[in-house]
């Protein structure tokens, strides 16, 4: 029987019998008169169309003006109409509605992908600013697929199998289960025809022992529930083919195992009767172990609150109660639907609002995926996850998907939070980065502020958000990296030439050669370099040109340090090897003390051992102070030759998680820094902690800032730090 306005207007008074229907007329009247002539595939005038969806939106008891925007929403799509018309017609309430659930018609695609994905993107904008729009367009979907037998068997699987990964899934985030189930079904029947008869037969075949048995327990159990007083309302629970299905092949039961097949709902007044009433079931039949579920203190992220156990009843056969208030079962139906009316005259409600906190997180990482495909996946991810409980170390509940990591829990904490994780406790005890975390977990999470995400991270994480969140620190970081990557690259080119990289007349050459190449500035030239996109010695070889072309002659040395020649040397002044001059004394033996391994940049001081010329100690070297007070006739004033080119010898120790791969991260960063290791020794606590340390050779005390801060980035690294000599000790010292 065809669904009819008159039909409409009597369910909209039956919850809202102030509700003023002239709009819901108006609206009509419009559709009526500029779909008339159309006809859909089923060979029914188009109208009926607009009319179903109102109806079912109307059965979901929403307000009138999402009622016209049902009415309305394919006339912009398809007809003549501008939305401009509709706004000026019935205001911007209702355009804004149809604007939402309006395809990107207009617009040519590249492919089904690209236009499914924009689509579904305008779709969440503007169901991120009213969430009606997504209520319109579930109603929408739904008719069609009731009505899907009318088109040929290829768009029939398409809008079946859109419906199982998106709709479907979107209903069941909202919390809208009445539509969610019809739709898995109708998208079933399409999709595996033969296995959907198979499974009603099955339950058809067993219906009339299943009333029967429900017929039995359902008057046990009110029975009991009169003698404490508590009043109820007791029905069967309707199993969904789909949902048999699902637990038949992901499962691996056997239709006669499927506990919830019989399944009693039972509704009562208050939260207080909803636990009475399960010490009542429990007290007549035996829980099964691991079985129950408290949905009432901790509600499923679609506003779901109920509790569930499932006992061995009559017949020692299994069976499913659901007890919950009336109010809960209005909200398990029409799930963020029944919600509505809060928003309704300015009120607002802090529970409709925490609930819909994942659409505004799906916004966020939604715009920073380009790729349709990328878009699509992240999207079915995020929709069809499944839920798990933690806790903050304060006692909050945070929600996640199950299979979650501490990088999750962390990003969901705080975007900056995530960035500088570098480990975590679980219930007290210290877990890996890819620990997967449990219902009722208590996590800890362990930063470093001189740690960054890494890369393997996005192999980790399961959350669409944390994923997107990572993607977006690296898309921000990557210029960065390209321009050290790039600028290393240069140097190493430019070194070999002769040439350096500081200076202000090389910056210059550098933008000009970089204007030369169709770039903005230097920095874009280096950048370009470290993408890969410009060869470091073409951009040499253009520098070289421009310089002799500029200055013919070698240019003197400046302050700035621009490109120099090699500096001339005193033809009768011998260099120390070590780096270090004795203040007044020539030719002398210098050798630099293994106690403390001095580099350029550290105040030193010298001592003159009995035939081993002068050692060279860090002035804060605990051997040092020992020396000045016990030997101050034998202290020698020492500076470093800055005109000299040598390495140096310097102990770092690193504090870090445990976890596999850490020494060959932290051996690659290092390499990466461009130091040669000559020692290392390593070991690990009770608590997890590994403490690493590290003899290598470097330049100067620059290149040990980069090594500190490049080891400190690793992933689980606490802690990298230069090592100082133990106190008294004369290690290297002289004698």
């Amino acid at each position: 029987m065809s669904v009819t306005l008159e039909g409409i207007e009597a369910q909209v008074r039956s919850y809202n019998p102030s509700a003023d229907l002239r709009g819901l007329e108006e609206a009509y009247a419009f559709a009526v008169e500029h779909h008339a002539g159309q006809m859909r595939k089923s060979g029914e005038p188009f109208i009926h169309h607009p009319l179903e969806v109102a109806m079912i939106l109307a059965g979901l008891h929403l307000d009138t003006a999402t009622l016209q925007a049902a009415l309305l929403h394919d006339v912009v799509e398809d007809s003549s109409v501008s939305l401009k018309e509709v706004r000026k017609r019935f205001g911007d309430e209702v355009a804004v509605l149809v604007d939402g659930v309006t395809k990107l018609g207009r617009i040519k695609f590249s492919s089904f992908a690209e236009a499914q994905s924009q689509n579904l993107r305008k779709m969440l904008i503007a169901m991120a600013k009213d969430i009606r729009v997504i209520l319109i367009k579930l109603a929408d979907r739904l008719h069609n697929m009731r009505t899907l037998s009318a088109l040929d068997e290829e768009k029939q699987r398409r809008k079946a199998i859109e419906t199982m990964e998106i709709y479907a899934p979107l209903a069941h985030r909202l919390g809208i289960s009445s539509i969610k189930w019809e739709l898995e079904d109708l998208a079933f029947y399409y999709l595996e025809p033969k296995k959907f008869a198979q499974i009603q037969k099955m339950v058809a075949e067993s219906r009339t022992a299943r009333e029967a048995y429900l017929h039995q327990v359902i008057d046990q159990l009110s029975t009991e529930l009169e003698a404490i007083g508590v009043q109820s309302e007791i029905s069967g629970r309707p199993k969904h083919l789909y949902s048999i299905y699902q637990k038949m092949t992901q499962r691996g039961k056997d239709f006669s195992e499927i506990y919830d097949l019989i399944a009693l709902r039972v509704i009562v007044d208050s939260v207080k009767d909803v636990y009475g009433a399960l010490g009542t079931v429990h007290s007549i039949w035996k829980p099964m172990p691991g079985r129950f579920k408290d949905y009432v203190a901790m509600p499923k992220f679609n506003m779901y609150q109920s509790l569930h156990t499932t006992v061995i009843g009559p017949a020692g056969r299994p069976l499913e109660i659901q007890i919950r208030t009336e109010e809960m079962h209005r909200t398990a139906e029409y799930g963020i639907a029944a919600h509505w009316r809060y928003k309704e005259g300015g009120r607002t409600d802090e529970a409709f609002d925490e609930r819909l906190a994942w659409l505004r997180q799906m916004l966020e990482w939604q715009t920073e995926l380009k790729d349709p495909r990328e878009f699509m996946e992240a999207l079915k991810i995020d929709l069809f996850e499944d839920e798990v409980f933690v806790f903050t170390p304060k006692g909050d509940v945070i929600s996640l998907r199950k299979g979650s990591t501490p990088i999750d829990f962390a990003y969901m904490i705080h975007t900056e939070v995530g960035h500088h994780c570098v480990g975590a406790k679980v219930n007290g005890s210290i877990v890996t980065l890819d620990y997967e975390l449990q219902m009722g977990d208590r996590i800890d999470i362990l930063t470093n502020k001189n740690s960054w995400p890494s890369r393997d991270w996005l192999g980790i994480v399961k959350t669409s958000s944390a994923r997107s969140k990572i993607r977006s620190y690296f898309s921000r970081a990557s210029r960065e990296d390209d321009l050290v990557k790039g600028k290393d690259e240069l140097m190493k080119v430019l070194r070999k030439q002769g040439l350096g990289l500081s200076g202000s007349a090389l910056g210059k050459a550098l933008d000009h050669v970089a204007r030369d190449m169709n770039l903005v500035e230097g920095d874009d030239l280096i950048a370009a370099i470290g993408a890969g996109k410009q060869s470091p010695k073409q951009v040499v070889t253009k520098l070289i040109r421009l310089i002799a072309k500029e200055s013919p002659q070698p240019p003197a040395p400046e302050p700035e340090g621009p490109v120099v020649a090699p500096p001339t040397r005193a033809p009768n002044r011998r260099r120390s090897t070590t780096g270090v001059r004795v203040k007044g004394i020539d030719d002398v033996l210098v050798r630099l003390a293994h106690c403390c391994n001095p580099v350029p940049g550290d105040t030193i001081i010298g001592f003159v051992t009995r035939g081993r010329g002068v050692s060279v100690h860090r002035e804060d070297c605990p051997n040092s102070r020992e020396l000045v007070t016990n030997n101050p006739e034998r202290i020698l004033e020492v500076e470093w030759d800055t005109g000299t080119s040598t390495t140096y010898q310097v102990e770092i120790v690193i504090e870090a998680l445990d976890r596999t791969r850490l020494l060959q991260d932290v051996s690659v960063a290092l390499a990466d820094a461009g130091v040669n290791v000559l020692s290392a020794a390593i070991s690990t606590d009770r608590q997890g902690i590994a403490y690493m340390r590290f003899l290598f050779e470097l330049g100067n005390m620059d290149q040990l800032q980069k090594v500190l801060s490049t080891v400190r980035g690793v992933n689980g690294v606490f802690d990298a730090r230069r090592t100082m000599p133990e106190g008294g000790r004369k290690r290297g010292g002289a004698s």
